[in-house]
């Protein structure tokens, strides 16, 4: 049988396989922390919790992916953000509970592993897992022939996380009328909305290799591609700020898909609505040229974008500065009010259910 098919033949290169794996070990090894020690490579990763400090914990998981902003890394072979964006988007999620991620698992499917690909973007997620705080202790390369196109891949992300039973987010029943929102600013539009993103740029009729409208030093490409802003540090240092007294902040929301129309209610009360002055809110200019070259009106921009502000922050009057402080950097661009019923959750109706975002003033778009 010395001509018979191998799995090579068939598009699967094992060695390939095992090359990425050596190539990333010492960038997972770099994310080791208390509990989590193992060395990459086992069947399953491990992790204990006693070993990481945790009392009485309960376990808060997420998983994310990084959607279509990977077709411009695709498209323009730029990769070193791509894994930072996928580690955001998960430990940003379980961070506005409450909880400290404890490790991270990737999962990297493609039709024909380019083991220098791989490579930069999964040392990214290990670069992302060590600001964050937790380890890369596992993950899957899957190199699946026929079911992508040439050159094409795609991501997933998973992260487990613990907090203290009595340090679950959201403290809603702290929360009151007159508590102010604190907005942590965005690095850009992050990783949503870019399927508008792009047929945007399709529109504008611009080259990924184009001079970016709103970063002329940049390219399009380039300047599109920049990274999800970690939140992780800045939001346990807010969430701690209290000391024995107890933690300054009340809620977090992650503004993702939805913006803030959809995500800021998540961590809301029944029987108190958020009051967002919109000129408080000064958004990137990447944020001004998809909606002037869209002609994205207003209220898509509230649900499609961040428009500048990657979380928001519900804290009471006397500690919003401490709150913002802890971020590095934030502004007051609202309150919490009693509710009024309302049907919609944006002045044109655009949201759905009850109205739990009022909008103020306009964006400076």
């Amino acid at each position: 049988m010395s001509n018979g098919l191998t799995y090579k033949d068939a598009g699967v290169d094992i060695d390939a396989g095992e090359a990425l794996v050596d190539r990333i070990a010492p960038a997972a090894k770099a994310t080791r922390r208390p509990g989590a020690d193992a060395d990459l490579g086992g069947f399953g990763g491990l992790f204990d919790l006693k070993a990481a400090g945790f009392k009485d914990p309960i376990l808060v998981s997420g998983t994310d992916g990084v959607g279509t902003k990977l077709k411009i890394a695709i498209e323009t072979g730029i990769y070193t953000g791509i894994g930072q964006d996928l580690v955001a988007m998960c430990v940003n999620d379980i961070v506005v509970q409450g909880a400290e991620p404890l490790f991270f698992l990737d999962y990297y499917a493609t039709g024909k592993l380019d083991v220098a690909a791989a490579a930069t973007v999964i040392e990214g997620i290990a670069r992302a897992c060590k600001e964050s705080g937790c380890a890369l202790i596992g993950g899957e390369t899957a190199e699946m022939p026929g079911l992508y196109a040439k050159g094409d891949f795609d991501l997933a992300g998973f992260t487990v996380g613990a907090v203290e039973r009595d340090g679950i987010l959201p403290r809603t029943g702290t929360m009151k009328r007159g508590d102010v929102l604190v907005g942590i600013p965005s690095s850009g539009v992050h990783s949503n909305g870019f399927s508008l993103v792009r047929k945007i740029a399709e529109k504008a009729g611009l080259a990924w290799d184009a001079a970016a409208p709103f970063a002329p030093s940049q390219k399009l490409g380039e300047a599109l591609l920049t990274p999800t802003r970690l939140y992780v540090k800045g939001a346990l240092a807010a969430i701690r700020s209290g000391g024995i007294k107890g933690s300054y902040v009340k809620g977090l929301a992650h503004i993702t898909g939805g913006g803030i129309t959809d995500n800021l209610p998540r961590c809301l009360p029944d029987g108190l609505d958020a009051e967002i002055d919109l000129a408080s809110i000064t958004p990137l200019p990447v944020f001004s040229w998809l909606a002037k070259q869209g002609g994205v009106a207003e209220a898509e921009m509230l649900r499609a974008f961040n428009c500048g502000l990657g979380m928001i922050a519900v804290t009471d009057e006397a500690h919003a500065d401490a709150v913002a402080a802890a971020f590095g950097g934030g502004a007051r661009i609202g309150k919490l009010v009693s509710s009024n019923g309302a049907s919609a959750a944006s002045r044109d109706g655009a949201g759905s259910g009850e109205a739990k975002v009022r909008y103020t003033g306009a964006l400076k778009l």
